[in-house]
């Protein structure tokens, strides 16, 4: 289901700018935000680009590229 919403005009500009630069729609960018906002919210201890290597990671995972890492095995 989807509802509209309003929001302010700097930061419908801000998030159109972003949505443009990572091929995003407007509303992926702003939605992309308010997880990326709830998940740190719930996580005060995890910084931005560690839950963000998670989530890349986990669809990594999802499409089954990821290899198993062996431990002692250094490259």
């Amino acid at each position: 289901m989807s509802i509209a919403i309003r929001i302010s005009d700097p930061l419908a500009r801000k998030a159109r700018a972003h949505s443009r630069a990572l091929h995003r729609s407007l509303a992926g960018q702003i939605e992309y935000w308010a997880k990326m906002g709830e998940i740190l919210e719930d996580n005060p201890d995890l910084s931005f680009s560690f839950v963000q290597e998670i989530l890349v990671g986990r669809e990594q995972a999802e499409a089954g590229e990821l290899t198993p890492y062996e431990f002692g095995k250094g490259k």
